[in-house]
């Protein structure tokens, strides 16, 4: 286990050193400054669409969602909104001026409304959790020479800016407003990694004393003298304190720091470049609910009495590898997007495959410094209250992971379909069975194409969604009827995907809407008091592709007490699924909105193979 930490980690040393002839001391990520700014410069700004297109937009996607009556009454406060001279012209106006002055006239408001104001735990409520799979090594030589390329989307350049957020980086609780401190721009950049295990924490330098990092060699040494040194489980795991409901958290940790040592032990944690996770065993499933056991353990931990305190949860990365070889991480969602950290996922895999090239120095290391936290009564009584919320959260969340092998991406591209709206349009069909009714569904979009772009929504449910879904089970309807509707609703997917990742999407836009207002002091618009905008962002499914090269699923909680999480990774030949629901919930269950999906995509197969139009 201490092997293949070792040299994950010795990757991401790597990724943080400039591609060269030889090793160099520790720089900040901005270590191309002239390339890296260049580059952003070049990136257009995310635009502000048009008020008339947002709101005609907005009802199309209201319809399937809404009854005629609740409709009806969103066409009149929608042409009022719109009147010249009106509201939501003077809103849009502010809106435009905001962009003109801005990097982002976005970036800063969504950081702060989507994560920094969000006051339920980052846990199962925010952070996503990834399971990879158990990683075998060959003898094969590589080079470790390694860059950060551009990324690109359909020969558009996309920013990079979220990468150089992850390292170093970490949220900091607030008792209103969280914030994010990040320590890799600084001049002196830390060269420490935290370590926890048994719920003590570590500091563990990886750079030698001129400036070269460890070997995978060194690097196993002293991840040997971390577990060695901290066999026994602490009492009160410091750690937790992390889950708790935000506010509470922000309380605890003013009251924490207080204390000279607990302040620079946390600082130290802060400062880290990432943490590790040396997780102790996990109770035994069968191999079939493996996965989903695992995904949990990236989640949450398993509860106080498992992982749960083995935690910082709100360091940006934490890698988390446990005594059965089950591996993975978690990241707190406020600096990053999915996309990144499962980019630098496939690096570390794919550098684990290679054979270390540098020679290890005799020089004998100091061991790692233990972090030390002294805890009064109060601290106490916060860490037994964490206990008991996360042990709440842990029970009450139901995760399934599925591994749907009969087929990938390879059976949409045969039709001709895009693999991420057949496999949404099979989320739509799954849903549809169980509840008989449509519902708000969210599909994460990237707007990096955009300088500091982070995301924008697909709104999956459409009208033509509505119509497939509600025609594949009616023996009246033809099967040749049956694929055109289908055929209509992945176009449909696929148009409003090109809409979104090229800033002409709706829910960014009206967000920004009602932000200004609120910044301008003004009333709000009747527009977001309407039942329309409350059904239209209650996500019954919230819903994420986050595609990578390794055979690995990213995971994540529900955003409605009543609704589902849907993560998946398509592979050529089969699709990794993440369901999630909430055991509090009489209606919603993950296992069985798994089996539902699997039979509408296996269904929707069929369909498209069995008809004569399909064959042409």
């Amino acid at each position: 286990m201490l092997g293949i930490l070792a040299r994950t980690m010795a990757k991401d040393l790597w990724y943080k050193v400039k591609p060269c002839g030889r090793l160099v001391r520790p720089v900040a990520p901005t270590r191309i400054p002239g390339r890296y700014l260049s580059h952003q410069e070049g990136l257009p700004k995310l635009p502000v669409p048009s008020l008339q297109q947002t709101c005609e937009r907005y009802l199309a996607t209201l319809e399937p969602i809404v009854d005629e009556e609740e409709l009806s009454h969103t066409k009149e406060l929608l042409a009022e909104f719109q009147k010249a001279g009106g509201v939501g012209e003077r809103l849009q106006k502010g809106l435009e001026r905001r962009a003109r002055k801005t990097e982002n006239w976005l970036s800063d408001w969504w950081l702060t409304t989507a994560y920094l104001d969000y006051r339920m735990p980052v846990v199962v409520h925010s952070s996503p959790g990834v399971v990879l799979p158990r990683l075998e090594f060959s003898d094969r030589q590589g080079q470790m020479s390694e860059t950060l390329p551009v990324e690109y989307l359909g020969g558009k350049q996309l920013c990079m800016n979220q990468y150089y957020q992850v390292l170093s980086s970490c949220r900091v609780p607030g008792l209103k407003r969280d914030s994010v401190v990040n320590h890799a721009h600084r001049s002196r950049p830390p060269t420490h990694i935290t370590v926890v295990h048994n719920f003590q924490f570590f500091v563990l330098d990886v750079y030698n004393s001129d400036g070269t990092p460890l070997t995978v060699d060194q690097l196993y040494m002293q991840l040997e003298k971390v577990w060695s040194s901290s066999l026994q489980t602490n009492k009160e795991p410091i750690g937790i304190l992390t889950s708790n409901q935000r506010n509470s958290w922000g309380k605890a940790y003013n009251n924490l720091i207080k204390d000279k040592t607990n302040k620079d032990s946390v600082r130290a944690i802060q400062k880290s470049i990432f943490t590790v996770c040396l997780d102790a065993p996990m109770p035994c499933v069968s191999d079939e609910l493996y996965h989903s056991r695992a995904a949990v353990q990236m989640l949450h931990g398993g509860g106080s009495r498992w992982n749960s305190g083995n935690r910082w949860f709100d360091k940006t990365l934490q890698f988390i590898i446990g005594e059965d070889g089950s591996c993975g991480l978690m990241y707190e969602h406020a600096p990053a997007e999915g996309p990144p950290i499962v980019s630098l996922i496939d690096h570390v895999v794919e550098y684990t495959k290679k054979s270390e090239m540098v020679r290890t120095p005799m020089v004998p290391l100091p061991m790692p410094q233990k972090l030390r936290f002294n805890i009064t009564p109060e601290i106490k009584k916060d860490i037994e209250k964490a206990k008991q919320n996360m042990n709440i959260m842990v029970h009450d969340l139901d995760v399934k992971v599925i591994v749907f092998s009969h087929f990938g991406k390879n059976v949409p591209k045969t039709h001709k379909m895009s693999p991420d709206a057949f496999i949404q349009m099979g989320l739509q069909l799954a849903y549809y069975r169980m509840y008989q009714r449509c519902c708000a569904t969210y599909e994460s979009a990237s707007l990096r194409m955009f300088k500091l772009g982070r995301t924008d929504t697909i709104r999956s449910c459409s009208i033509d969604s509505a119509n497939f879904v509600k025609a594949m089970d009616d023996p009246a309807k033809q099967k040749i009827e049956k694929v055109t509707l289908l055929e209509k609703a992945v176009k449909a997917h696929r148009a409003y995907t090109d809409m979104a990742i090229h800033g002409q999407a709706i829910d960014r836009h009206l967000l920004g809407l009602k932000l200004q207002a609120i910044e301008d002091l003004t009333s709000m618009p009747e527009i977001f008091m309407d039942t329309s905008y409350a059904v239209a962002n209650h996500y019954n499914l919230s819903t994420s592709q986050v595609p990578a090269k390794t055979d690995c699923v990213m995971c994540f909680g529900p955003v409605a007490p009543d609704g589902y999480g849907v993560c998946y990774n398509p592979m050529a030949e089969h699709i990794n699924f993440a369901v999630s629901a909430f055991n509090s919930c009489n209606e919603t269950n993950a296992t069985h909105m798994a089996q539902r999906l699997e039979e509408a995509l296996l269904d929707m197969r069929m369909l498209l193979e069995s008809t004569p139009k399909a064959k042409l």
